[in-house]
C-alpha cells in the first residue's frame, strides 16, 4: 500500500491554549506608555493644562518623568497579578479585570486633587487609558 492510503485517516486538530508570553504582555505595557505619553503630550504640554495636584500642603506638577513611570508601575503590577491568578486559579481573566476596573476608580480619586477642572479632566483621562489599553489588551491576548 502506498504511504497516502495508510494515512488516510482524517485527523482532528485540537487547539490547546498556551500560557501568554511575556514578552506579549509587556509590548502591551509599553502600549499603554506610549498611549499616556501622547495624551500627556497633547492634552497638558501641547495645549497648556497645567497638570499640578495639591497633597495636603505641597503642591506638585506632574511631569513627563512621573507620567512615564506611573503607568509603566501600574501595568507591570497589574501584568504580574494576572499572571499570578492564573495560576492559582480557574476564571482568573475575569476575576483580574473586576480587580483592575476597582483600582482604576480608586486611583481616579488622586486627580480629584487638580488645582483645576482641566488638570481634573487630563488626569482622569490619563488614568483611564492606561486602564483600558491594558485591559483590553490582556482580553485579546489571552482569547487567541
Amino acid at each position: 500500500m502506498s504511504d497516502t492510503m495508510q494515512n488516510s485517516q482524517p485527523k482532528t486538530l485540537t487547539r490547546q491554549r498556551s500560557e501568554p508570553k511575556w514578552s506579549t504582555d509587556l509590548v502591551a505595557v509599553g502600549a499603554a506608555v506610549v498611549c499616556v505619553v501622547v495624551m500627556w503630550l497633547c492634552l497638558a504640554v501641547w495645549s497648556g493644562v497645567d497638570l499640578t495636584v495639591t497633597l495636603g500642603e505641597e503642591t506638585r506638577e506632574i511631569q513627563g518623568v512621573a507620567v512615564v513611570m506611573g503607568a509603566a508601575v501600574a501595568g507591570l503590577l497589574g501584568v504580574g497579578t494576572l499572571r499570578l491568578l492564573e495560576r492559582i486559579m480557574l476564571r482568573a481573566l475575569q476575576i483580574w479585570t473586576v480587580i483592575a476596573i476597582a483600582v482604576t476608580l480608586v486611583s481616579a480619586l488622586g486627580p480629584l486633587s487638580a488645582t483645576s477642572a482641566a488638570a481634573t479632566g487630563v488626569l482622569l483621562a490619563m488614568h483611564a487609558i492606561v486602564a483600558v489599553v491594558l485591559i483590553v489588551s490582556m482580553h485579546r491576548i489571552r482569547r487567541r
